[in-house]
């Protein structure tokens, strides 16, 4: 079952500077970073709880994100819900019609299970659920 909104993710082209920026002028709490190499991401995670704010950058230049950040130069990518249950949910909204961008969940940050939604299946919105690992 969907239990909360996760975080909100920003593709960003550098960063650093953004990481400073979230920092220094909006004095938010810095989580520290991570990077993520299935995805091709480097992470950076502000927490607000009960949510968070996630900034995500191209690995080496790599991935969807870079692909993102061609087109864009930068904002909102994806809007996160949290999941207690990720396999029951993909099943639940599969059998709705739902596409998503891979079959099965795959590993994420914090040693998470992640899935996206196809942004055609969520009105142009892309759409990711994330079970929590039992340690975070």
């Amino acid at each position: 079952m969907i239990t909360a909104l996760d975080h909100i993710a920003i593709a960003v082209p550098d960063l650093d500077k953004a990481i400073k920026r979230f920092m220094e002028d909006f004095g938010l709490t810095f989580e520290g970073t991570e990077d993520v190499e299935s995805a091709k991401t480097s992470t950076a995670f502000f927490p607000l709880p009960p949510t968070s704010i996630e900034l995500v950058h191209p690995l080496n230049g790599e991935g969807p994100i870079a692909k993102f950040l061609e087109k864009k130069p930068g904002g909102i990518h994806h809007l996160c819900f949290r999941s207690d249950d990720i396999d029951a949910d993909v099943a639940r909204l599969k059998a709705k019609g739902y596409q998503f961008l891979s079959d099965a969940p795959s590993p994420g940050a914090h040693g998470c299970q992640v899935i996206f939604i196809h942004p055609k299946s969520c009105d142009g919105v892309l759409i990711e659920i994330s079970q929590p690992a039992a340690d975070h």
